[in-house]
């Protein structure tokens, strides 16, 4: 057993946000064990993870071997199994990291012991979960939540629960995006099915913003310090065949990297009202710049220890909805690269489908009669955008209904369903969810009623100058 007792200083986050601890892993080594101690407080979080010998500096493809963020304070990593969050596998003796995240150091400075652990009992080598590829052979919308979280980064529940939450909320596929690991597939890879389809995914996680890795195996390297690395990023998950996504473009963690070729844009995290017409802004902004981004949104939801009731703050709240040929993870992939869907409030909100002179949503148009296909949302109303901004608003009349645009939109064309008649039984859902609670992210009550509430947001149809 081994120690080690550092004093940390906010110089030492100055120079890197990443501070790395050597220690020797002996020859015959097949598990190693680590505990943290410090003492936690409100301006004081440093974040775990570990590194084997191959992990060179930004950006390295080996070498990761598990992050927990400031969600754990100790880990251990063998040749047959591994703490959530952290790759078991060979255990190749020599210089080994503990890689601390300086997420929080207080002016007074930290004190952090590290206690290091090693056995070299006969243990097997456990292969890496290998990628499966269901597929239900059906062509129609699906539904899906694109950013969750289980108990292998920074929520509570394992899993098995995020499945059976994912099967009582229906839906037919899900991206389990665990912050700065991968580990979450030794469990979804194993029960991805034509059922429900798992999508790879993966958060990269920083004090500068967060993004979304989708369809990619390996781990990515998140440790970006600078902020031209966001384009080093973005290259290596193309190069892997990946989509890259910038997450919650809103406070308290927008995203303040240079902006790298994105594939995606989450421009609805959570409830709407946790103030994602900032994200949704941004998108209009960048939309109207001539940039060709798709929309998505994910609930970011962090499984409990329990599977919860449905409401406003579950899992698909709100729903991505593709159209697809097949339901399928390289399906899903591409029909969120094209922008071929739309985002919903949930798993039974309103259905929104954009077409401009037959062409679908993600498509580029010289023009044509735009069409909205509008389900469920009788009483709402219908708004439509361009690069100028809102160009109308018209009533919903029907619960299934097409409205029809006679104009000649610049850039692109998008729309979005707004509550009117569902306003306040909406509202009257939150609050009953909210309990004796108080508003959730800071909220005031002013802003409740400063924005409108949004039901649907669809993808764009890009027109040609």
């Amino acid at each position: 057993m081994l120690t080690r007792s550092l004093h940390l200083t906010p110089a030492d986050k100055a120079r890197s946000p990443y501070f790395y601890v050597p220690f020797s892993v002996p020859a015959g080594t097949t598990r190693i064990e680590v505990v943290m101690r410090y003492e936690r407080a409100e301006d004081c979080v440093i974040d775990l993870g570990c590194a084997d010998p191959r992990l060179g500096e930004f950006p390295s493809e080996q070498g990761f071997r598990g992050w927990s963020g400031g969600a754990r304070d100790r880990f251990f990593i063998a040749t047959d199994e591994a703490t959530p969050g952290y790759v078991h596998g060979e255990i190749p003796s020599g210089t080994w990291r503990v890689m601390l995240g300086l997420h929080k150091v207080p002016a007074r400075g930290v004190e952090v012991d590290l206690t290091f652990a090693f056995d070299d009992g006969p243990r097997s080598v456990a292969p890496q979960p290998e990628r499966p590829r269901p597929a239900r052979k059906r062509t129609g919308w699906y539904r899906g939540d694109l950013h969750c979280h289980t108990f292998h980064s920074d929520a509570k529940g394992g899993p098995e629960l995020l499945h059976a939450a994912a099967k009582q909320a229906g839906l037919d596929f899900l991206a389990v995006a665990d912050h700065n690991t991968t580990t979450q597939r030794r469990y979804f890879h194993a029960h991805s099915s034509p059922e429900l389809v798992f999508v790879r995914a993966m958060e990269i996680t920083t004090a500068e913003g967060h993004a979304n890795v989708f369809g990619v195996d390996d781990w990515i390297d998140f440790r970006m310090t600078r902020p031209e690395d966001a384009h080093t990023l973005a290259r290596i998950v193309h190069e892997k065949g990946g989509l890259i996504s910038i997450n919650h473009d809103k406070p308290p963690i927008p995203w303040s990297y240079m902006l790298p070729e994105i594939d995606c844009m989450e421009v609805w995290q959570q409830a709407w009202l946790s103030r994602n017409w900032i994200s949704l802004r941004r998108y209009q902004e960048r939309l109207a710049a001539g940039l060709k981004i798709s929309a998505i949104g994910g609930s970011d939801f962090h499984q409990p220890d329990r599977l919860m009731p449905e409401g406003p703050f579950a899992l698909a709240r709100p729903t991505t909805v593709l159209w697809l040929e097949e339901l399928s993870e390289d399906a899903v992939l591409a029909a969120m690269k094209a922008g071929r869907g739309y985002v919903t409030e949930g798993p039974s909100g309103p259905h929104l489908a954009l077409a401009v002179g037959g062409a679908p949503m993600g498509a580029t148009v010289s023009g044509g009669l735009a069409e909205a296909h509008v389900k469920g949302a009788a009483g709402d109303l219908l708004a439509w955008f361009d690069a100028n901004g809102e160009i109308a608003r018209m009533p919903i009349d029907a619960d299934d209904q097409v409205l029809a645009l006679e104009a000649e939109p610049q850039k692109f064309l998008r729309c979005e369903i707004l509550a009117h008649a569902s306003h306040t039984a909406l509202m009257a859902e939150f609050r009953t969810a909210l309990g004796e609670k108080p508003l959730p992210w800071g909220l005031a009550e002013a802003e409740l009623t400063a924005e409108p509430l949004r039901r649907a947001v669809s993808n764009p149809v890009y027109i040609k100058a």
